[in-house]
């Protein structure tokens, strides 16, 4: 197994991530993968807080939901409210999803293109309660790329809690395949909810009904984790 898993205080979870972040965030020209929702909330709080700057950092949204733009659920929203619009300095280059395109194959081709092109240095994930990682939900194949797909259920009442006026039944998201190619990838983990996930994560079968086991491939994972995300491990 190739995961490092660092285990933290809920106190002191947030602030360690962010310092580590920063350091990363620092070197002149990172191309850094981000998500959204309520795990990375804290972290990105904590690192704009501390003068967290983008300056040269060039930035991949990981995913989007397939809602009217300006929406709070949108990730974009989310990206700009919790991190983009505190920091000290905005990122080099921002690459977000276009949903309103007639042409979205032709969006995830774009996205893809501009991931490869010069390769993910730093790809930050988090974890549903169905394994999912990005919107790679179950049943995804480890070699997907960048592509539209349907939302589980699960999913789809996350979008709920983050204040969605409608359902979104389809997203965009950076394929498995896409991912795995990142040069390092930190997962972020808290929560005792995700203790029984991360756990058939890291120490279960390996399987697309799991799509975060397949992290086990690469070579450089960081588990981010506090005591109650870990405690199953």
């Amino acid at each position: 197994m190739n995961f490092n898993v660092r285990v933290l205080s809920s106190a002191r979870y947030a602030d360690r991530v962010a310092t580590v972040l920063k350091e990363r965030t620092d070197e002149p020209g990172l191309r850094l993968c981000l998500p959204t929702g309520s795990t990375p909330k804290p972290v990105y709080a904590m690192y704009a807080g501390n003068g967290g700057d983008l300056s040269q950092t060039t930035v991949f949204l990981l995913d989007e939901f397939g809602l009217p733009p300006g929406g709070p659920a949108r990730c974009d929203a989310m990206l700009n409210a919790d991190l983009l619009a505190k920091l000290a300095a905005p990122p080099a280059r921002l690459e977000t999803w276009d949903t309103e395109t007639p042409d979205l194959t032709a969006e995830c081709r774009r996205m893809e293109q501009a991931i490869t092109d010069g390769g993910l240095d730093l790809a930050l994930l988090g974890i549903g309660m169905n394994g999912h990682i990005g919107m790679n939900e179950p049943g995804s194949a480890v070699d997907s790329r960048s592509r539209v797909v349907d939302l589980h259920p699960a999913t789809v009442e996350g979008a709920a809690r983050y204040g969605a006026d409608d359902e979104p039944a389809w997203g965009v998201t950076l394929g498995l395949g896409t991912l795995l190619e990142s040069r390092s990838i930190w997962l972020l983990v808290t929560g005792l909810p995700k203790a029984e996930i991360l756990a058939k994560a890291l120490k279960g079968p390996e399987t697309p009904q799991v799509p975060a086991s397949y992290l086990r491939r690469h070579s450089s994972v960081t588990v981010w984790a506090d005591e109650e995300a870990a405690s199953l491990l």
